[in-house]
């Protein structure tokens, strides 16, 4: 197996015309501004324009090319960016480094990934996924990339690497919650006592959330944002906070979703409603340690940096992947770092070789899908 003819510059022109359309995943127009710039960079690459698929409102795109069972590669075109970053911090390559918002997290990997397939001989055997909701949890997505992955023999994500390079062969699970508390509200000077405080309430209810961590499971649970009441002088009728945990089990996160859904009030006249849930499992080593093995040994033979792993605690598409029991491997996407940050950033002098290395794995998984993991599929 050879290295591929991967051009930088045009490599660097196809990041900046992503980076340079916003597209904020709250925004179903931009969202669908950005899905047409993806389409017609995919398009110039693969030969044919993807379907659109839009569901409530979002718009995603896919490539399929011959019968399946397919490779999926999978990626996503919305940023958490707002408008006007752009004018903050524009798209610039100086010293070897990329910078612009979305960049890493994960427009360069979507222009890789572009580039890689159209590297190989006949792409028969591949279906490119990029959806438009990744980072508001992938709500009308999900069950999208849940059917591709089903009908895959492996899935590839171009989310952004570890550190260093890592690939990422383990991912948290996350579960999101938003805690109601309803209180009454009363006049706090005239007759308080009439009153049930929501925020005393969520004062004892917040505690009671942090305490299900277990540091020994690696499992977090973060209370975030909260706000209560209406008025200085007002009783507070209602409170509300929200949860973040991650956990790297499906059993621990089970076990947390089943003490949020257990909190009882404190206060008399107090309730408590619990919205949200479990929302991506975990991406577990198993699924992911005989594609990591193949990517080395595939970096090795084309004289690539063999890439090391890494277990990380943000979640992607790639669980909803491994979720339904395909091998999955993660962080094939661009080096370098600052995701959802100011210094968001990528390597220039990565970009061929991990387009190369994504080449070389995909080239292999189209003549020898992986067989399924211990245990099949659910």
């Amino acid at each position: 197996m050879r290295q591929p003819q991967i051009d930088l510059d045009r490599l660097l022109d196809d990041i900046r015309e992503l980076v340079e359309i916003e597209s904020p995943s709250s925004d179903l127009d931009a969202v669908a501004r950005s899905a047409e710039v993806v389409a017609r960079l995919g398009a110039a690459h693969l030969g044919v324009p993807p379907e659109r698929l839009v569901v409530d409102g979002a718009t995603h795109l896919r490539w399929r090319f011959g019968p399946g069972p397919h490779v999926l590669v999978l990626g996503h075109h919305d940023t958490v960016w707002p408008h006007g970053t752009l004018e903050r911090i524009p798209y610039a390559v100086s010293d070897g480094v990329l910078r612009g918002p979305g960049c890493f997290d994960m427009l360069a990997g979507l222009v890789m990934a572009f580039h890689a397939v159209a590297a190989l001989p006949a792409p028969d055997g591949v279906c490119v996924l990029v959806t438009g909701d990744e980072e508001l949890g992938s709500p009308s997505s999900r069950a999208l990339i849940e059917a591709e992955a089903r009908e895959a023999s492996a899935v590839l994500v171009l989310e952004a690497s570890a550190d260093g390079g890592a690939l990422k062969t383990a991912r948290k699970g996350t579960s999101m919650y938003e805690i109601e508390v309803v209180g009454r509200a009363a006049h706090a000077g005239l007759e308080p006592e009439k009153g049930v405080n929501a925020t005393l309430e969520l004062a004892h209810q917040v505690p009671a959330v942090a305490a299900l961590f277990d540091q020994a499971a690696g499992t977090t649970v973060t209370p975030t944002s909260a706000t209560a009441g209406t008025t200085l002088n007002t009783v507070p009728g209602a409170a509300r906070f929200t949860v973040d945990v991650r956990a790297w089990s499906g059993v621990e996160q089970e076990r947390v979703d089943a003490g949020i859904r257990a909190l009882t009030p404190v206060l008399e006249g107090a309730k408590l409603v619990v919205h949200g849930g479990i929302n991506r499992p975990p991406l577990e080593e198993a699924l992911s340690k005989a594609l990591f093995e193949r990517a080395a040994k595939v970096a090795a033979r084309l004289g690539l940096p063999v890439p090391e792993q890494a277990a990380v605690g943000g979640a992607s598409d790639g669980n909803f992947a491994a979720g339904v029991g395909t091998p999955t491997l993660d962080g094939l996407g661009a080096v370098g770092g600052g995701a959802h940050a100011e210094d968001e950033h990528v390597l220039v002098d990565r970009l061929v070789d991990r387009t190369a290395l994504l080449y070389g794995l995909l080239a292999e998984l189209l003549v020898d899908p992986p067989a399924d993991p211990a245990g099949g599929r659910p």
